[in-house]
């Protein structure tokens, strides 16, 4: 989450937001697919299930967050593409997208957006990294006939 002014950012802290959101993603489920779906035809529970993890910011755009909003904008885009086009083969596709989350993430942010961020989330508690998991442990346990496909989730106080 290197946010910023899109002028000044440095076109690295882009490319290493679009390496690690989008296509580090990509590429681990291109690999993972062809297991999934022989999961999926061949499990006594006959379902296979990926799980991805974006944003709040995958939904709700924001000054000087622009390749982040896009990355996890994407991150939904080809959840759902994907789970259009397999979910006949029963491979359920969900995407988690999280609000503010007490995680390290926002130790990687610049001086001026950790401010920033120290100001909205002032007050607010922040969802715990196991209340993701759990959620995550939720998704895939349901029964086959079952696929809830995009949950948002927030801190009860966070705006």
């Amino acid at each position: 989450m290197l946010n910023g002014s899109s002028i000044e950012t440095d076109l690295d802290d882009w490319q290493q937001m679009i390496d690690l959101n989008l296509t580090a993603l990509v590429t681990v489920t291109k690999a993972a697919l062809p297991h999934l779906l022989a999961s999926a035809r061949t499990s006594s529970r006959g379902v296979a299930d990926i799980v991805n993890i974006s944003s709040i910011a995958g939904r709700v755009a924001n000054a000087q967050v622009a390749v982040y909003n896009a990355t996890k904008f994407g991150v939904t885009a080809f959840s759902e593409s994907l789970r259009q086009e397999f979910t006949r083969e029963n491979l359920r596709v969900a995407v988690i997208e999280p609000g503010a989350v007490d995680t390290e993430l926002y130790d990687h942010a610049r001086p001026a957006s950790q401010r920033h961020y120290e100001t909205l989330f002032a007050g607010v508690e922040k969802l715990h990294p196991e209340d993701v998991s759990e959620l995550v442990g939720y998704l895939v346990t349901r029964p086959r006939r079952v696929a809830i496909n995009e949950v948002v989730m927030r801190p009860t106080d966070q705006v």
